[in-house]
């Protein structure tokens, strides 16, 4: 955990008829400008408010599943940029790209007023991954497990109680890696980023876990990593159902410790 991650205030607390003025820690939030430096240009692509630390996973992760980078080789080198709080992210000037194509087509693709077909069909065009037909199962007493896995997994939320958190377990429950931050697509870009890095992707035979509720974009980005299941602790929204059910992604929702709820991918789970 870093120190950054977490700031103290004064507050008071008024609890049981008394008030009392304390220490309370608070998850940090931030902005992070992410930038592309390309045949020695420099690109605006993005700006997040996210918690520090973890910010080149983040950066990355994010430039890979919003379809701009397909390979970390591509990624020559990343700096920050003291000047205004952003990350560069120097790529291999050989690539061929349209520029303009990418900065006016990451808004649309991005912005919490997406919507419809159109928003599938560019995430299908997008996203390179091809399945393997092998399938396998996961027991229900599986996922039953997971939520208090995740919850003694999540570090920052233990101080703070207002962070989500993104996590990969392998198909024998064994956790691979978590992430969190104050944005809950920054946390699973923080995970696809660090998985990314190290040369991972895809990720066909792990689960991924996330600490809120199941959106679009989160099924988006995990579709471009190859992930194939994801259990969500909270409600999935019907386009995260529509596209998981394009991209014959399982998708669970309202998991927790005696119960849960299976959306797509049914055959997934064995619950003998």
């Amino acid at each position: 955990m870093k120190k950054d991650s977490l700031q103290a205030f004064e507050i008071q607390r008024f609890s049981n008829g008394e008030k009392k003025i304390i220490n309370d820690l608070l998850s940090v939030e931030e902005p992070l400008g992410i930038k592309i430096q390309w045949r020695e240009k420099l690109y605006d692509i993005s700006v997040t408010m996210r918690t520090p630390g973890q910010d080149e996973p983040l950066a990355v992760g994010f430039l890979f599943t919003e379809g701009i980078i397909q390979s970390y080789k591509e990624v020559l080198n990343i700096h920050n940029n003291p000047e205004d709080s952003s990350l560069v992210v120097e790529i291999d000037p050989q690539l061929n790209w349209e520029i303009q194509k990418l900065q006016r087509n990451f808004y649309t693709t991005s912005s919490c007023g997406v919507c419809g077909k159109a928003s599938i069909d560019a995430v299908k065009t997008a996203c390179p991954v091809v399945v393997p037909q092998k399938k396998w199962k996961v027991k229900s007493s599986f996922l039953l497990g997971l939520p208090q896995k995740l919850r003694d997994a999540q570090k920052s939320f233990d101080f703070s109680g207002g962070i989500h958190a993104s996590a990969l377990f392998n198909l024998d429950a064994e956790l691979i890696d978590i992430k969190e931050d104050v944005g809950r697509h920054n946390a699973l870009d923080k995970l696809i980023g660090a998985q990314f890095m190290n040369h991972k992707i895809p990720l066909f035979n792990e689960v991924l876990i996330l600490s809120g509720r199941g959106s679009f974009e989160l099924v988006q980005k995990a579709a471009m990593a190859g992930i194939r299941f994801i259990a969500c602790v909270g409600a999935p929204s019907s386009l995260a159902v529509e596209l998981a059910e394009e991209y014959d992604i399982t998708l669970i929702g309202f998991l927790k410790t005696d119960r849960f709820n299976i959306y797509s991918g049914f055959d997934r789970v064995d619950f003998s």
